[in-house]
């Protein structure tokens, strides 16, 4: 057999979406991978477990051994199909397991038993990709220039940031938008997995990134802290918008998209979903809005969820989503742009900031 193709090209790999096949078990696929990588083990949990105690009480021989016992016959037959069938259909693509070394080795072998399919090995596997994108996030953060897009809460900020070519959608890559009211219907990535996409995107990205004003947390992940660090000290852009637009915006975003989402998760438990994710979003702020404005808001919630959820009728938001714009959020933005105003080289509306960060 001639030797088997490697290869180490981590940016190359990222740069363009190469289709990867991650062999390492779903616990640990779980934990983290890439957006480009698809999850076809060599060993599923119970069996890596198996063949780790060995390897500990026995050594690597007989670990080796009882891995071939424990994937073979029917086993090894669906698990080397699933690998051929994404190597015919992604020629281009490679393969990788923890760190380059037995699994990745033993799949690629197979592959090619089986198909005559030479499909490439990544050198140093995961812990060498994840690597690669960790120091990424260090040198472009050193390297490129930040521009930060803020503003008041419902004022379009991350609708500006999608039109713009040259930013990244952190909320976007977080699955969350960044408040109490910020879950999605989706969970969040892991921090690994947001920090691997993050990478990703400044590989793409140009020298020059626009990026939302956010805290150092978005939802349960953390902003790299170097990261952080450098978009709490760069250049920032205002957003500006009538209560009124701000208002319909919040509507859209939180009520009605919001709604969309459950229902297309699960119809038959959209509502139910729906109601939970205000009433719960709501109790996040409690202790800041105080007692008596918590519960005048919540009886406020229970008519509108009534009326919305049974006449499709949503005005009953409306008084909801402004006292919560000008009664909690915008005394917080008040307090925290007051201590960023050196920091600021225009403000404008959403066309004139457009144009802007364009120019």
């Amino acid at each position: 057999m001639n030797e088997l193709p490697l290869i180490d090209d981590i940016e190359f790999i990222f740069k363009n979406n190469i289709p990867i096949i991650d062999t390492r078990a779903p616990i640990e696929f779980e934990k983290g991978s890439f957006p480009n990588a698809v999850n076809m083990p060599l060993m599923f949990d119970e069996e890596r477990k198996e063949v780790g105690t060995c390897y500990k009480n026995h050594g690597k021989d007989k670990a080796l051994e009882l891995g071939h016992k424990l994937v073979s016959g029917e086993k090894k037959k669906e698990r080397v199909k699933m690998w051929v069938d994404f190597a015919k259909k992604h020629p281009n693509g490679a393969i990788f397991c923890f760190r380059g070394g037995l699994r990745s080795q033993i799949a690629q072998k197979w592959i090619y038993e089986s198909s005559q399919i030479s499909f490439p090995k990544i050198v140093g596997g995961y812990k060498q990709l994840r690597n690669f994108l960790i120091e990424n996030i260090e040198s472009s953060t050193l390297r490129k220039k930040f521009i930060i897009v803020g503003g008041q809460t419902g004022c379009g900020k991350t609708i500006l940031i999608n039109e713009i070519d040259n930013s990244i959608d952190l909320e976007g890559i977080a699955n969350h938008r960044g408040s109490a009211f910020g879950n999605m219907t989706s969970p969040q990535p892991t921090q690994i997995n947001f920090e691997n996409k993050l990478s990703i995107e400044l590989i793409k990205s140009s020298e020059s990134i626009v990026l939302e004003d956010e805290g150092a947390n978005i939802g349960s992940v953390q902003i790299p802290k170097n990261f952080f660090n450098k978009m709490s000290l760069s250049p920032l852009v205002l957003l500006e918008a009538a209560i009124e637009e701000r208002i319909k915006i919040s509507l859209e975003d939180y009520v009605e998209n919001m709604l969309k989402r459950y229902i297309n998760l699960d119809p038959l438990t959209a509502s139910n979903n729906f109601s939970n994710y205000w009433e719960q979003s709501l109790d996040k702020i409690q202790k800041r809005i105080g007692l008596k404005r918590y519960h005048d808001l919540k009886n406020d919630l229970n008519l509108a969820l009534k009326n919305f959820l049974n006449n499709n009728d949503n005005c009953y938001f409306i008084g909801i989503i402004e006292k919560l714009l000008t009664e909690y959020y915008d005394p917080m933005y008040s307090y925290q742009i007051s201590k960023k105003k050196d920091r600021i080289i225009f403000s404008g509306n959403f066309q004139e900031v457009k144009e802007f960060l364009i120019s």
